[in-house]
């Protein structure tokens, strides 16, 4: 595909441009009202003195593999020629937004485990509920884009090069980027027009929308409503997406005439099956949980399932599962 051979993913300057508008926006809108509302308290997995060197070196230790293996990924994908075709275009632009939303989430507990501090000011907690749905919703919508990559390339493969163009895959990712970011503005912006009490304990490790709400004194009906709505569209839209084009794909493999290819086609798409069923279903089982269990305290815990475990685990699916990979990266080493 001659357009993606010429690219170096220059996608990836949108990401830091969203965020500092992301930044800058939440600081303007800050209302004077919230001026009293000074830091929130992150209680972060456990209170024991005694746990948190051995919290701090974990999620060390799972941050920084997170890190670099997604980093490989990108490295390997834009130094090798053969991998700037659609699929390793998605994937790319998928291990750069689980740096980021590992970031987002794992940096700052890292930081008051290190300081032995619990706070966060107001304004960071509002730009880091930003960045976590704006990122989580990147997420879904890169899951959703390279299953549509895959239903191409396995329903209409002849067609294939006319349809992933470069100017297609750029559409979607910049369409991820618009409706990722409107969401994460408007939850954050609404945010704003809560008023806290004297409680300002947060019993997670990273500004949790859900538990946010909760503290508030005033009326918030309205950011539970939109927290239900954008969850049922953002997160259903893309999932559907996914089921359809898998439906799809199966219907096309039972076609096939010889197992050979029956098994060659599957393959193309496991490793994106397998983070698809990843992700999905450590918030599915993180949904349950908070469901059945209401405590505050183990949906913390339950919540690294999908914040941290699958942006670390996500190059290893794609390393270990795709040759193409394992070669760039013996490549680039």
């Amino acid at each position: 595909m001659s357009g993606f051979s010429k690219i170096r993913i220059p996608v990836y300057l949108l990401c830091p441009i969203t965020c500092v508008f992301l930044i800058r926006l939440i600081n303007t809108m800050e209302s004077e009202n919230q001026s009293s509302t000074a830091e929130f308290l992150l209680l972060g997995l456990s209170e024991d003195p005694e746990l948190q060197p051995l919290l701090f070196g974990l999620f060390l230790t799972m941050y920084l593999v997170t890190v670099l293996g997604n980093l490989l990924i990108i490295l390997a994908v834009s130094s090798d020629s053969h991998l700037h075709i659609p699929m390793y275009f998605f994937l790319s632009h998928l291990s750069f937004t689980d740096i980021c939303f590992s970031t987002t989430t794992v940096l700052k507990m890292l930081v008051n485990i290190q300081r032995q501090s619990k706070s966060i000011s107001y304004t960071g907690c509002l730009t880091q509920v930003g960045f976590v749905w704006f990122f989580a919703g990147l997420e879904n919508f890169l899951l959703a884009a390279m299953a549509y990559d895959r239903y191409v390339a396995i329903c209409y493969p002849l067609r294939y090069m006319v349809i992933m163009t470069l100017h297609l895959c750029s559409l979607l990712i910049l369409l991820s980027l618009i409706i990722s970011t409107a969401d994460a503005l408007l939850h954050s912006l609404l945010l704003l027009r809560l008023s806290f009490c004297i409680d300002l304990e947060i019993p997670h490790f990273f500004c949790d929308l859900a538990e946010i709400i909760k503290l508030a004194c005033s009326d918030s009906l309205i950011n539970n409503i939109l927290v239900y709505l954008m969850s049922s569209i953002l997160g259903g839209v893309p999932l559907f997406a996914i089921i359809f084009s898998y439906i799809q794909i199966v219907s096309s493999i039972l076609q096939m005439p010889s197992s050979g290819g029956k098994y060659k086609a599957f393959s193309t798409c496991g490793s994106h099956l397998s983070v698809v069923c990843l992700f999905y279903g450590t918030a599915f089982g993180v949904y349950i949980n908070s469901a059945v269990n209401h405590s505050s305290k183990k949906a913390a815990i339950a919540s690294v399932m999908y914040t941290v475990v699958p942006p670390m685990l996500n190059p290893f699916i794609y390393s270990l599962r795709n040759r193409d990979i394992k070669r760039a990266l013996r490549k680039f080493i």
